[in-house]
């Protein structure tokens, strides 16, 4: 499971979101699937349920959607814009 590292801030428009990592002081700029993908992320949404919700809104083949937001969530870990975290089971 992914959550957007706290050092990120993002502002949103119809065109996409601009993201700042305050830490490193660096920009990016993402475009509306990436957008909402960051927003889905945020509101604490799995990656099974991002591959979902972006099949559903965009309607595209699940399997397109899946390998896009996954490699799109590798992308932002790599410029440390996501950290992973371990799924918490209660038993």
């Amino acid at each position: 499971m992914y959550r957007v590292s706290d050092t990120v801030r993002t502002t949103h428009n119809q065109d996409g979101a601009i993201v700042l990592d305050v830490r490193q002081g660096q920009m990016f700029n993402v475009n509306f699937v990436g957008s909402r993908i960051l927003e889905l992320l945020k509101s604490g949404s799995t990656e099974s349920a991002l591959v979902d919700e972006i099949s559903r809104e965009f309607d595209v083949k699940r399997d397109l959607a899946e390998k896009d937001v996954r490699e799109f969530l590798q992308n932002l870990k790599k410029c440390h814009l996501v950290e992973e975290r371990e799924s918490s089971v209660s038993v």
